[in-house]
C-alpha cells in the first residue's frame, strides 16, 4: 500500500520523481518554507540537513488533487465519492501493542523539550515556531469516541504550546472539561500518511472518529496505539506523538500567524497545552505544512467539497461536481456544475451552497459542460452567461470567516452567480463553437520530426 505510512508515501513519491531531496544545510527560519513554496505543486521537499538538528524535515507531500487521489488509489474524478462513502461508513481501527508500534521506539517522559525537534518559522511576522501538520486528537469521556483535527500550535515553552481552537468539536469537548474544572487530554500526531491526514479534515456530525474514516479510506483497519500519559489512541506509524493536556482557565498570548487566506491571524490570548510525554520513531521525520501553500489549501478544500456536494444534492439532485478553487483559498469560492432541468435550480444551488459553510463567500453555478476545474472556462461562463440584473444573488448581514480581512470580524455579505443557460433559450444562442475532429487530432502526427532548419529553408525559397 503506497500510503501505509508517511515513509511508504515518500518512497512512492521518490519512485515517481516527485520528491526533491535537499542535502544542502538549510535554516528553519524561513528557508525551509521558502524552498518548499518554490516547488509547491511540483515536488515534495525533503531536507536532510537542517541547521543544528540531525532530524530530517519534509513538506509538500500532497500538493495536487491528483496526489491525494493517488494516495487513495483512485483518480480525481472518483476522489469525492470515495471520500464521501468513507465519511458515511467509518470502519473500526485496530489497537496494537506497544511492541508493534514504530512510534513507540523512543519514549520520553522526563526532561521534555519541544526544541529538540526542527520546528520551522514559516512567515515573516509569525510569532515564532509553529507545528502546522499535527493531528490534534481528543476523546469524549462519555462515548469514548475520539475527535481529530488540525490546529496551529505555537511553541511557547519547552513543554508548552499555544493552540487556536475554533468553535467546533474539539472546542466543545474542552469547554465541557473546563466547566467541570479539569483539563482535556490530547495527543498530537506528527508525520502520518496522507490518507489519515485527509480524513482528519472530514466534515462530520459530532461523535464521529476521523481515524475510523481513515480506516474506511484505507480499506483496512488503521493501526493505532494507546499513549503513555493520556487515554488517547494515535496512529501507530506516526513519526512523532506529543502527549498533553489542554489546561482549564488558562489563556496565553498566541499569534500572529500566517493563515490560509494569505494574511496573518492576529495575536490574542488562546488556550494552552501542557506536554506530558513524547514518543517517536527511530530517526524521526518532522513533517510541516507551509500555510497557504497548495498542500494546506487542498487539505482543507477536498473534504469541504465532499460535504458541499452532499448538501447541494439535497436541493438540486442533478448536481454533477463541485470545486473549491485555489484562488478562493479552497474556502471562500465554490464552483458548482449542474444538469439544469428546471428554471431556478441555479439559484437554489447557490442558496444551498452558502448554507453549507459560513466560510463560503462567493458561489458560481454553471451548466455541466463547463469544466469547473478550468478557471478560464468558469470565467468565460460568467462573461457570457450572466447578467447581474437577473442572475445575481446577494445576501447581506451574514456570518463569514473571521480570517477574511474584508469582513467586520466575520460579519459581511455573500454573493452567487447563476451562469446557467435558460432552458427555453434559442437553440443557437448559446451553442458553443466547435471544430470537427479537434479532440481526436494528434498534432504530433502532423509535425515534421526533422523540422530543424526547414522553416528557414522554406522562407528562403519563397524570397
Amino acid at each position: 500500500m503506497r500510503a501505509k505510512s508517511l515513509r511508504t508515501w515518500l518512497e512512492y513519491l521518490q519512485k515517481t520523481d516527485r520528491l526533491a531531496v535537499i542535502d544542502k544545510e538549510v535554516s528553519l527560519q524561513f528557508e525551509v518554507a521558502a524552498l518548499t513554496k518554490k516547488l509547491d505543486g511540483i515536488k515534495a521537499t525533503y531536507f536532510t540537513k537542517v541547521e543544528d538538528y540531525d532530524i530530517s524535515v519534509v513538506s509538500g507531500i500532497c500538493s495536487t488533487r491528483e496526489q491525494f487521489a493517488e494516495a487513495l488509489e483512485t483518480d480525481q474524478y472518483e476522489l469525492l465519492s470515495q471520500f464521501s462513502a468513507a465519511v458515511s461508513s467509518p470502519a473500526e481501527c485496530r489497537l496494537v501493542k506497544k511492541e508493534e508500534a514504530p512510534v513507540k521506539e523512543n519514549i520520553i517522559l522526563d526532561d521534555i523539550d519541544l526544541n529538540s525537534f526542527p520546528i520551522p518559522v514559516h512567515h515573516e511576522k509569525d510569532s515564532g515556531k509553529y507545528i502546522t501538520a499535527g493531528l490534534f486528537i481528543v476523546r469524549d469521556p462519555l462515548t469514548r469516541k475520539q475527535n481529530v483535527s488540525i490546529h496551529r500550535l505555537q511553541v511557547s515553552g519547552k513543554d508548552r504550546l499555544g493552540v487556536l481552537l475554533l468553535p467546533r468539536h474539539t472546542y466543545h469537548l474542552f469547554k465541557q472539561a473546563e466547566e467541570a474544572g479539569r483539563p482535556l487530554e490530547c495527543a498530537i500526531a506528527i508525520g502520518v500518511d496522507p490518507v489519515t491526514l485527509l480524513a482528519s479534515q472530514a466534515s462530520t456530525p459530532f461523535g464521529v472518529d476521523e481515524l475510523e474514516i481513515a480506516s474506511a479510506l484505507l480499506k483496512e483497519p488503521l493501526e493505532v496505539v494507546r499513549c503513555e500519559t493520556v487515554d488517547i489512541d494515535v496512529p501507530a506509524y506516526a513519526e512523532i506523538v506529543l502527549e498533553g493536556k489542554i489546561l482549564p482557565e488558562i489563556r496565553e498570548p498566541e499569534g500572529p500567524f500566517g493563515e490560509f487566506p494569505k494574511y496573518y491571524g492576529p495575536r490574542d490570548d488562546k488556550e494552552a497545552v501542557q506536554i506530558t510525554g513524547i514518543t517517536h520513531r527511530n530517526h524521526p521525520i518532522f513533517y510541516t505544512i507551509v500555510p497557504a501553500g497548495y498542500e494546506h489549501l487542498l487539505l482543507g478544500g477536498i473534504p469541504r467539497e465532499a460535504s458541499l456536494i452532499q448538501t447541494v444534492r439535497q436541493t438540486v439532485p442533478s448536481i454533477k461536481a463541485v470545486h473549491m478553487s485555489l484562488g478562493g483559498t479552497c474556502r471562500y469560492h465554490a464552483i458548482i456544475s449542474i444538469k439544469k432541468r428546471n428554471e431556478g435550480e441555479g439559484k437554489n444551488a447557490i442558496i444551498a451552497a452558502l448554507a453549507n459553510s459560513f466560510d463560503i463567500k462567493h458561489v458560481v453555478v454553471v451548466d455541466e459542460e463547463v469544466d469547473i476545474f478550468n478557471m478560464e472556462e468558469v470565467e468565460w461562463a460568467i462573461a457570457t452567461r450572466f447578467q447581474a440584473e437577473t442572475d445575481l444573488v446577494v445576501i447581506n448581514g451574514t456570518q463569514g470567516s473571521k480570517l477574511d480581512p474584508s469582513t467586520d470580524n466575520g460579519f459581511g455579505s455573500k454573493m452567487g452567480f447563476d451562469c446557467t443557460v435558460p432552458i427555453k433559450s434559442e437553440p443557437m444562442r448559446y451553442k458553443r463553437i466547435h471544430i470537427p475532429g479537434y479532440e481526436e487530432l494528434n498534432i504530433h502526427d502532423f509535425i515534421n520530426k526533422n523540422s530543424s532548419g526547414l522553416l528557414d529553408q522554406h522562407m528562403e525559397n519563397k524570397r
